[in-house]
């Protein structure tokens, strides 16, 4: 919420015009039309704000249906409670000025505003000078992450062909549309790609990380501000949601998601979903939310194959104008064969020390360089994992496979299961035999964990600092 900042004191006509156009944001497009859009200040006794509407209908429905949200606003704006009367009024003819005093305001709006605009006469909303609003930064997209810098291989043709499709004719062609595939493969270019192209068309565009979404939701929860948060989502034209695999486990973010899903759709608003892999291997994934996401289109994004990464490797090297030979980019691009992330960090090594050189590098040190960066890193095992765990608890290791129920060794030992599920590519049925327990329990802690962390900043910073340990070895 907004208020009026740089003045002592603040009349009610500026409480109102800004209160007006801050609705016009929180509203989508036909119901403000309809409702709201001529709506004025008759006037103002303390505390209460008469509101003049065009009709009975208008009335009715910004009284009982929309009265909370207009009330949220300008009490934002005034910074104490407000009380809102609509009232039905009727403009009235002004064949010429009237004599106009202080307990007349609305008499007083019209007469200035027909003054000023005899010829090309606009509602009062329209006349309204706007007030600017900072961008929400989960709306902010990439300026790197156009179509034009998309390099697609042949396996990814279709994939970027609909995505190019859904930003042309968003909510005509595939509605929902899901891009799915290993990290690194251009997914979230792709999204905000659509973006872009959706924000230049003069649509509302929302891009989001579920992680957003889901502290946004936190936040609404417990400032009480539900409503805002579900006109804001609600109402968008586009909502892409990045990392759409973090709702799982989160059953409250599920929830809302599912409603906020089945509006836009049913109001034919695009939906647009990234994920790290297919719907149906989201097991934990609500079953109604899994099924609505495989009826749109669900595409795959394949590795880039070697003469893309070339071309991907040569477009950057331009961009940044270094002089690259082709005998190195081609290494580059052979060292880096998975996905476009590790292609980048292949690529930012060379052009450092390119750029430390003030000269091209002899392709035997890109070789060095390359080597020495990209050496893998083993993953760890679950027992390395029930180790570092158990130091950080100062707890043996066969605390956490043993048989004992204490709350803070179970804790520990559901923390355990959570990492070994996020660092290792074992099945539920071997962490669970590590830990002496059924697969159902790892599932069951994982969701737990999952869910804590998202309001728990201890428990997210104390995971970080294990995760942390077992990746670096210490």
């Amino acid at each position: 919420m907004y208020r009026l900042e740089g003045k002592n004191t603040v009349t009610p006509h500026e409480v109102w015009n800004t209160a007006h156009h801050q609705l016009s944001l929180l509203f989508d497009r036909p119901s403000f039309d309809m409702w709201l859009k001529n709506a004025v200040l008759m006037k103002y006794e303390t505390g209460v704000y008469e509101i003049g509407v065009p009709t009975a209908h208008a009335q009715d429905m910004l009284q009982h249906r929309y009265y909370r949200n207009i009330q949220r606003v300008v009490e934002g704006l005034q910074n104490e409670p407000v009380q809102i009367r609509f009232v039905v009024y009727v403009p009235p003819a002004l064949p010429m000025q009237p004599d106009l005093d202080d307990d007349a305001p609305l008499l007083r709006l019209i007469a200035q505003h027909k003054a000023t605009h005899d010829n090309t006469p606009a509602s009062l909303h329209e006349a309204i000078q706007p007030v600017r609003l900072p961008d929400s930064p989960e709306v902010e997209l990439n300026p790197r992450y156009t179509f034009d810098r998309f390099l697609n291989n042949k396996a990814n043709q279709m994939v970027y062909e609909a995505a190019l499709s859904v930003a042309e004719h968003p909510a005509t062609q595939y509605n929902p549309f899901l891009i799915y595939g290993d990290v690194g493969l251009g997914k979230t270019h792709l999204l905000q790609a659509i973006g872009h192209v959706c924000r230049a068309k003069g649509l509302r565009t929302l891009y989001v990380p579920t992680e957003v979404f889901t502290n946004e939701l936190i936040n609404a929860i417990r400032h009480r501000t539900n409503a805002m948060f579900r006109e804001k989502y609600r109402t968008a034209d586009v909502l892409l949601l990045d990392d759409v695999q973090f709702l799982i486990g989160k059953e409250s973010t599920q929830e809302e998601f599912f409603h906020t899903f089945n509006t836009l759709v049913n109001f034919n608003r695009q939906v647009v979903i990234v994920s790290d892999r297919h719907p149906r291997e989201m097991t934990t994934l609500e079953d109604r939310l899994r099924s609505r996401f495989q009826g749109g289109l669900v595409a795959d994004m394949q590795p880039p194959e070697l003469e893309t990464r070339i071309a991907i490797v040569r477009m950057w090297a331009r961009e940044r104008r270094l002089d690259l030979q082709s005998d190195v980019i081609a290494t580059i691009a052979e060292r880096a064969p998975n996905n476009i992330r590790e292609l980048e960090g292949a690529f930012n090594q060379v052009a450092a020390q390119t750029r430390l050189a003030g000269a091209s590098l002899p392709l035997q040190r890109v070789a060095t360089t390359l080597e020495r960066f990209m050496q893998p890193r083993e993953r760890p095992s679950v027992k390395q994992i029930i180790e570092h765990v158990a130091v950080h608890h100062d707890l043996a290791a066969s605390d956490l496979t043993g048989s004992k129920r204490l709350a803070h060794i179970a804790e520990a030992r559901q923390i355990a299961m959570y990492l070994a599920r996020e660092l290792t590519d074992e099945t539920l049925h071997m962490i669970g035999s590590a830990f002496g327990r059924a697969h159902s329990t790892v599932l069951h802690s994982y969701k737990k964990i999952s869910i804590e962390i998202t309001h728990d900043r201890l428990l997210e910073a104390r995971l970080a600092r294990i995760r942390k340990s077992v990746t670096d070895g210490e």
